[in-house]
């Protein structure tokens, strides 16, 4: 039988009251509005319709026996997001061969509930020597860091290796997305920080300073307007970020940029203060005059993609009194869809930011806008269908995460995720994850450029 959602369907230019959405066979056959035509009705008066979330950002294996793709895909599922793109620093696994991508994504299909892709990565002993290969093998993205936080695990590329991955990536069409914080700057705030003995929730954004993500930012813009090659920083805390890749845009550079949602939510003042370890993440949260830049930026169409930068460490991992011993990286993906349509409704923004920043911008960027991201004839059907239901966020709730902590608990949220489908499968409903795993696919990307 036909599948036909009807509702508020929520576009990225365009919003159709009394809408519908009509799927058969897993793939969008038509969007209109008006009377729906006859199939398996889902939503009804007053429910949003959207395209399922891309999250342009997750790490699913980042702690040893915690995570994996069994637990980060159902986080998503629950929370309306229908495809992840997994980062390659797995822990004990730097994703940076042919054959280490190609097991990561046997075993990622046999675990996953909902569709994923896979960013690489090289090893700086290696240099750009795999990466056609990895291309070959389906690789979406390649991510690279500034910043060496382990010489094996999360390793810093020199500025020349920088170049040199970026020129091999050119020819491929895909993007190089890069963590953007500067070596020199970092070592020496972090070394100043700790010889003052501060352990507060202050000390983690002394010791990772503006300066720092702000000269990695404009690294990352040159090396990709001297290249060639699409440059994406990957999570920008600074309004001046955003203002920097505006200009490389004018200039007729492929430069894009990511807001991650916690930057658009918390700031150092409140939400640091009082989550203390829990709120540490790279680049550091920002003091709130910040994070009003963001959606300042965000308005204006400045910001990429919103992503969660998604990781579920363990508590032990997050509540030492020490500041600067905490693991960086937060939990978000059940909840990335309704923490950003709290920010666009409290703040007046029109809900197509959301299909735009959460799925049409992001299939677009990883290249893989030939069947994702869109509610639009010939894509696969993947829906998110979400009701005004004011609620208290409680992480353990929906028994789809692996962690039952957030920094996001007792958070009040206007919208809720009513239901999830992907390819017009039902994957999750009320909050409980129906998928299985295996459900879920691997998506290649459709390059733009033969190697």
């Amino acid at each position: 039988m036909d599948q036909v959602f009807v509702g508020t369907i929520v576009l990225p230019d365009r919003i159709i009251d009394r809408g519908f959405v009509l799927a058969s066979e897993g793939v969008v056959r038509a969007v209109g509005a008006g009377d729906a035509p006859s199939g398996e009705v889902h939503g009804g008066p007053g429910a949003l319709i959207l395209p399922g979330a891309i999250d342009a950002q997750v790490h699913s294996r980042s702690q040893r026996d915690q995570e994996d793709f069994i637990w980060s895909t159902s986080s998503a599922a629950a929370g309306g997001v229908t495809t992840i793109v997994d980062m390659p620093y797995d822990d004990g696994d730097l994703i940076c061969t042919p054959e280490r991508f190609e097991r990561k994504r046997d075993e990622a299909a046999a675990q996953a509930r909902t569709d994923f892709a896979l960013y690489a990565t090289v090893d700086p002993e290696d240099g750009p020597t795999h990466i056609d290969a990895l291309v070959q093998s389906g690789a979406a993205a390649f991510k690279f860091s500034t910043f060496g936080t382990d010489p094996k695990r999360f390793p810093r590329l020199a500025p020349q290796q920088l170049f040199a991955c970026f020129q091999a990536i050119a020819r491929h069409g895909l993007i190089a997305g890069v963590h953007n914080e500067d070596e020199e700057v970092v070592r020496a705030a972090t070394a100043e920080v700790r010889s003052t003995g501060a352990t507060d929730y202050l000390a983690h954004g002394r010791a990772r300073p503006p300066i720092s993500e702000m000269l990695a930012t404009a690294q990352v813009y040159a090396t990709a307007a001297a290249t060639g090659c699409p440059g994406h920083i990957v999570h920008c805390s600074l309004g001046a970020g955003y203002d920097l890749a505006a200009a490389y845009r004018a200039m007729g550079h492929d430069a894009t940029i990511e807001a991650c949602i916690h930057y658009l939510i918390l700031d150092e003042e409140e939400d640091v203060r009082r989550l203390k370890g829990r709120a540490k993440v790279n680049p550091p949260i920002r003091p709130r005059a910040e994070r009003e830049a963001l959606w300042r930026h965000l308005a204006a169409g400045h910001v990429t993609v919103v992503s969660t930068d998604h990781v579920s460490w363990s508590l032990d991992r997050k509540d030492k009194d020490d500041m600067l011993a905490n693991a960086s990286g937060l939990p978000g993906l059940e909840i990335l869809l309704p923490l950003l349509l709290k920010g666009l409704d409290e703040r007046g923004l029109p809900l197509t930011h959301a299909a735009r920043l959460l799925a049409h911008n992001p299939a677009r960027l990883f290249r893989l806008d030939h069947a994702k991201g869109a509610l639009a004839v010939g894509c696969d059907a993947d829906v998110a269908i979400l009701a005004r239901a004011p609620h208290a966020y409680d992480p353990a709730e929906s028994g789809a995460n692996i962690s039952d902590w957030s920094p996001y608990a007792g958070m009040t949220l206007p919208f809720r995720v009513e239901a999830a489908y992907l390819r017009g499968r039902l994957i999750a409903a009320d909050g409980k994850v129906l998928a299985e795993p295996g459900r879920g696919r691997f998506q290649r990307p459709q390059r733009s450029v033969a190697p």
